[in-house]
């Protein structure tokens, strides 16, 4: 489906509408690693219903437990031919590793995964010791152990983490090894074989 025709699909629900996060996607404008804007004309405040109703679960756990925090929604629903773009950008680099290949398909662009970080009360995002989209080891979560060992990041980047991660994975979501900041929600290959792909 085409991007430009969500609007009018049952199955997608407008980010507004999750009462408690804050909107700010990187792909608009340029502060992103492409460093233009890659959404131009194209609405991508969306997300699946299922991954919209995980998020209200995960915003309302931090509101609970951690209410001086807010979840900062990075990037949700990203176009199959944004994808495309991002992958191209990578092409000839070892960094390609942090994009999925258009030809299995990014979780995002079927609305089931949202790139997220913590703001505190005055709208500062938390340092997470490593900005988003930072495209090095010290995103991985899979290597926080050693980056704490070897002092590339402090126990407090780590327990920021894990309060983002707490809040996420309350709702139902799961991250993966090379970026603390994505989630996913539903299980990847369903999600690819069985949900709606927006191009």
């Amino acid at each position: 489906m085409r991007c430009e025709l969500i609007a009018d699909h049952p199955d997608f629900c407008r980010l507004q509408t999750v009462d408690g996060v804050v909107i700010d996607l990187r792909y608009v404008g340029a502060d992103n690693f492409v460093g233009r804007d890659l959404y131009g004309d194209l609405d991508c405040n969306w997300l699946h219903k299922e991954a919209a109703q995980a998020l209200k679960l995960a915003v309302e756990w931090l509101r609970q437990h951690y209410p001086q925090y807010r979840i900062l929604v990075l990037d949700a629903l990203r176009p199959h031919r944004v994808q495309e773009m991002l992958w191209q950008h990578l092409d000839g680099t070892p960094l390609r590793m942090y994009v999925a290949d258009p030809a299995r398909g990014s979780i995002h662009s079927f609305g089931m995964a949202v790139d997220v970080t913590l703001i505190d009360e005055d709208g500062n995002e938390l340092d997470m010791g490593s900005g988003y989209d930072a495209m090095e080891e010290k995103s991985h979560p899979v290597l926080e152990q050693k980056m704490l060992e070897e002092g590339q990041l402090t126990q407090h980047h780590l327990d920021q983490r894990g309060i983002l991660r707490q809040a996420m994975y309350h709702g139902g979501f799961r991250g993966i090894n090379s970026e603390w900041w994505h989630f996913n929600c539903g299980d990847p290959v369903v999600v690819r074989e069985t949900y709606l792909r927006v191009d």
